[in-house]
């Protein structure tokens, strides 16, 4: 069994106002000890998210020893004189080799109406038991639309352009910078979307594509058909998410990874951020 997890953590932030890694992590190995973590919202040595003084990546990386780690920062600003420069943005770790790893800056285009920030995918290929799969994990600009819209086409397009390299692939010499590792097609995309099911973003997300390209398919979806999502978001700040409970992290998966789902599942118990844990498990 594979297992890969999708949590925004809120740098460590629980609902009762405590930033705890450690706390954070506990939750992570109750689920089963994930093999693949794919993490957002990591602060490195950033003001308001887990601390000036405070490496984050670095603390969750010694919190699961054995995994290798790859950050990708989707904000990275000057620290001051003699300072670690300020980051944040995405993590994953991986029990399983990392083959590759990938990151992404995404597009923002102006929106003058809102308040928006840089935003950011962070790619691995891993070597799970039944082949290499790409996995990606990111999150969305949650003021605007027009900027989500902008962000799932440039992942849409990534996709593609990989399932059309493995379609017609170039010339690969065996070593240097022009070797070619695997980068399948067969892929997991998650995150904190911070869309809805069924709104326009979800829509886009998982449209079906022109060329042939696999699409993308929303996990929960496939594996529960007509239950609504649950919710991953809501059930215990009121404060910041006044519409209640309700959905806004997914994993999307190709077909073949789709064909291995055995369940995906959400813990809603947990406090230890404003978002809760999703895990999906993959037959191997």
């Amino acid at each position: 069994m594979t297992k890969i997890l999708t949590w925004n953590i809120q740098w460590g932030l629980g609902t009762d106002g405590r930033v705890d890694l450690a706390r954070v992590a506990d939750v992570i190995k109750s689920m089963d000890d994930p093999d693949v973590l794919c993490l957002q919202e990591i602060g490195r040595h950033m003001p308001g998210a887990g601390g000036k003084a405070i490496d984050q990546a670095r603390e969750l990386a010694a919190l699961f020893p054995g995994m290798e780690w790859v950050f990708g920062a989707a904000v990275e600003r000057a620290g001051g004189a003699g300072q670690p420069r300020q980051c944040f943005g995405n993590m994953i770790l991986s029990r399983l080799p990392v083959l590759q790893a990938f990151r992404h800056p995404l597009p923002q285009p102006a929106d003058g109406a809102v308040k928006h920030m840089p935003r950011q995918a962070t790619e691995v290929v891993v070597a799970a038991p039944f082949g290499p799969v790409r996995v990606v994990t990111t999150h969305l600009e949650y003021h605007s639309e027009t900027q989500r819209l902008a962000q799932v086409e440039r992942l849409r397009t990534l996709h593609a352009e990989i399932a059309a390299n493995v379609r017609t692939p170039g010339v690969q010499p065996p070593e240097g910078p022009y070797a070619a590792p695997p980068r399948p097609v067969a892929s997991v995309v998650c995150g904190d979307f911070n869309m809805v099911p069924d709104d326009a973003v979800y829509r886009a997300t998982s449209a079906p594509f022109a060329d042939g390209t696999p699409p993308l398919i929303d996990a929960w979806r496939h594996a529960h058909r007509d239950r609504p999502h649950a919710a991953t978001c809501g059930i215990f700040d009121k404060e910041q998410w006044q519409q209640g409970p309700h959905c806004r992290d997914f994993l999307f998966v190709t077909p073949g990874i789709a064909a291995r789902i055995t369940a995906i599942d959400v813990d809603q118990k947990t406090t230890a951020s404003d978002h809760q844990p999703v895990l999906l498990r993959l037959a191997d």
